[in-house]
């Protein structure tokens, strides 16, 4: 994660954003919400506290697909889907269209099976990346 956050620092990236990302893709969605938290605390009714609220549910759904909640984990997805709608298809180095289509198939898996079936599994991880 230091090394991620490192790189992204230092073309004028957060390291917390940054940090959210590294940490997410190696599944420690909890701590993700955690760091990237921090950042939004202060910025709740800035200019993107809508967009990092929406990450941090994003994390916070796969929390609970990790607990094996798969209800809380849905409607999370939803309201990480809206709060990020509210911003254009690339924003803060993030493809939002990718990030979309990810929450959209999480969501079809987890109605597809009637919310019986937890989609999560060591071969069907998601990842996030930020652009150059």
């Amino acid at each position: 994660m230091v090394e991620l956050a490192a790189q992204f620092a230092a073309d004028g990236v957060d390291a917390r954003y940054a940090g959210y990302f590294a940490l997410f893709n190696q599944q420690k969605f909890y701590e993700a919400h955690d760091v990237l938290e921090d950042l939004w605390l202060p910025d709740r009714k800035g200019a993107n506290g809508d967009f990092y609220k929406g990450l941090i549910q994003l994390a916070g759904a796969f929390v609970h697909l990790q607990k094996n909640r798969l209800r809380p984990s849905a409607a999370l997805f939803k309201l990480a889907r809206a709060n990020l709608k509210k911003y254009p298809a690339a924003h803060e180095r993030l493809n939002l269209v990718a990030v979309q289509q990810l929450i959209g198939g999480w969501l079809w898996q987890l109605e597809q099976d009637e919310f019986t079936v937890n989609p999560l599994s060591a071969a069907n991880v998601p990842q996030l990346a930020l652009q150059q």
